[in-house]
């Protein structure tokens, strides 16, 4: 089974509140949940003009305690960048104010700048990332962190986007946060090294696709945001793409069938292999009209989730 969920970065379009932007954004996760939702994700960023969200677990508690059932997810928190100890705690609270439901999705992070602004060392990021995780279960187990978290072992994972990432994910038994099919091996090459059975893989990531009832009318809708995203990024390693953010693949306007299409194809490659247990897509885009944004989130839930059910099944044998 495929969980089906959102992606939130919580950026602030000119003219808005950010404390508006937030109370909106909890409103219709809430919302979804009760549509049938089953995740939240939240991710990471520093130092933009829109605000783009730099606190993920602590937003993360905020979606958990509007939330009873969804899986509250991060995608990702950037790890190098605080001590072990500190993600350690930070998570575990949130496992607890959910009741059991975080999924920990951890990255090496990318831009330079981000690293600077807290004195971390951005080129010992993918070692400092692999002890972290290493480092977790037992900061919990030995009572160094408290309090534990509820859930023994806390799913954990790692965003990856190139084969380096996808072999650390590997060695430390968590799940491939990113779906490209051209990861699977490096990802099984990481779990033989790190002595994990075949079965421990599972991938999950983002579709990047808004659903509307008329995707050439919401597509004028997208292109002035992605101005205003991409905008946010000039002087932040001046990333373009449709979504501001060259980590992203491009964002696909559809109808909520087409889009169903689109992702069961996407996800094929994938599901052949290993277990695709979560997707999720953004939420909001920053500032599009709140009925479009609304409109997605509707079918979403209502047609995309119940879509994938079931995705292509996992043959024996598991990653390749």
């Amino acid at each position: 089974m495929t969980r089906v969920g959102l992606y939130l970065d919580l950026r602030v379009p000119p003219g808005a509140r950010g404390a508006d932007v937030y109370a909106r954004t909890l409103d219709r996760v809430a919302a979804a949940e009760d549509r049938g939702l089953e995740a939240a994700w939240v991710t990471e960023h520093h130092g933009f003009a829109d605000g783009y969200l730099p606190a993920p677990l602590t937003v993360a508690a905020a979606v958990a305690a509007r939330t009873r059932t969804l899986r509250v997810g991060t995608a990702v928190v950037i790890g190098p960048m605080v001590p072990a100890a500190t993600l350690a705690e930070q998570a575990s609270v949130v496992d607890l104010v959910s009741g059991g439901r975080l999924e920990l999705g951890v990255g090496a992070g990318w831009r330079a700048e981000e690293f600077a602004r807290v004195g971390a060392d951005h080129r010992t990021r993918y070692a400092t990332l692999e002890d972290q995780l290493r480092r977790l279960p037992e900061l919990w187990a030995d009572g160094t962190v408290t309090p534990a978290p509820v859930q023994d072992p806390l799913p954990t994972w790692v965003g990856a986007r190139g084969p380096r990432g996808a072999r650390l994910a590997g060695r430390v038994g968590a799940g491939l946060l990113w779906l490209d099919p051209a990861l699977l091996a490096p990802y099984a090459e990481g779990l033989a090294a790190g002595g994990w059975p075949r079965d421990r893989a599972r991938v999950g990531g983002l579709v990047n696709v808004l659903l509307a009832d008329d995707p050439v009318a919401a597509k004028e809708e997208v292109r002035a945001a992605a101005r205003r995203n991409r905008a946010s990024y000039r002087g932040n390693d001046d990333a373009a793409a449709s979504t501001g953010d060259t980590t992203f693949p491009k964002l696909k306007v559809l109808t909520a069938d087409d889009a169903v299409a689109a992702v069961r194809e996407q996800l094929a490659p994938l599901a052949a292999h290993v277990p695709v247990t979560d997707v999720f897509c953004f939420a909001d885009l920053g500032g599009l009209p709140d009925a479009l944004v609304d409109r997605h989130l509707e079918l979403v839930t209502d047609v995309l989730r119940p879509g994938l059910a079931p995705v292509v099944p996992t043959p024996v044998g598991g990653v390749p």
